[in-house]
């Protein structure tokens, strides 16, 4: 076996499903060869991948043209799921750790209340300041330290519950006594949890990089197997990160060495050659609109 190729133990694990929709070209094609390549090596069988697909055909999100290996699905919708990466989020993240967004001190906050009658519309808003990282202080009072008010008061809107909402900002917060920024960032946010699941992503992406800048050249089906197994573990790692501004985290923060492994190792795997012209996943052009940061705020 090759020493330079890394291990299994720390292999992500991937539904079917989202292995199809990560292995879309930019064409909209998925082929099925390639499909049944990668899966195996994934650990998946044959028969998972062809249920997989048969569902995915009889829901009208792909259609297929021929039959096993030989066949060509063809996305019907946008359908590269959650492996696409929301590059403005990543944008940030990458402006963070350059020193290019630096905090001013300003702690946003949200309030609302919303009677039981809107339960779905009040669940909704509430997992909507959860993903754009806020943090619950007591019932339908959040806070962050980003400026995401336009984003909260648009999802207000399109819920219809904008006259329920409240937004505050202050460079004075209390809880409980604590006035200090880090503390406050402590007590309120899982740090612990958030900084070991960008520990696990480094420990996943650097003996990668290593094979891709000391080893030969790899095959397409090791280059897409580790593009799909990169972008599971880099939306495991960021998907629950509030993306606290740097002055808030400790030191060092395992966040930013993460994501510039994962940066090196994209850049590597979108330099690395195809056997043939065939076009490449979407994923590539996600990741790499992502992870080129803008002039921006």
């Amino acid at each position: 076996m090759n020493t330079s190729t890394p291990g299994h133990a720390d292999k992500p694990e991937i539904p079917t499903r989202l292995l199809v929709h990560a292995l879309v070209r930019e064409d909209g094609t998925v082929d099925a060869g390639e499909l049944y390549t990668v899966a195996g090596i994934l650990g998946m069988t044959d028969q998972q991948v062809r249920l997989c697909v048969k569902r995915l055909v009889t829901e009208g999100r792909f259609t297929q043209e021929g039959r096993g290996r030989k066949a060509i699905l063809r996305a019907v919708a946008d359908v590269t799921g959650s492996l696409a990466p929301d590059a403005a989020y990543v944008r940030h993240a990458y402006r963070q750790d350059a020193g290019l967004a630096p905090w001013d001190g300003t702690w946003h906050l949200f309030a609302f209340a919303i009677p039981e009658s809107r339960r779905t519309a009040r669940d909704t808003l509430r997992e909507n300041l959860l993903h754009l990282g806020a943090a619950p202080i007591q019932s339908g009072l959040y806070v962050t330290a980003n400026p995401i008010a336009e984003l909260v008061e648009a999802q207000t809107r399109h819920l219809g519950v904008t006259d329920t909402l409240t937004c505050l900002t202050t460079t004075e917060l209390r809880i409980g006594g604590i006035t200090d920024p880090q503390a406050l960032a402590a007590a309120l946010w899982p740090l612990q949890e958030i900084a070991a699941r960008h520990e696990r992503l480094a420990a996943f992406a650097e003996p990668r990089l290593t094979r891709l800048t000391e080893g030969p050249e790899p095959a397409d089906t090791e280059r897409l197997t580790m593009a799909v197994e990169l972008a599971t573990q880099f939306t495991a790692a960021m998907d629950p990160d509030p993306l606290l501004p740097p002055e808030l985290l400790p030191k060092p923060w395992p966040g930013s060495h993460a994501r510039r492994l994962t940066a090196d190792c994209w850049r590597r795997l979108r330099q690395t050659r195809q056997a043939d012209r065939t076009p490449t996943l979407r994923l590539f052009a996600l990741y790499a609109d992502a992870l080129t940061p803008g002039d921006g705020g």
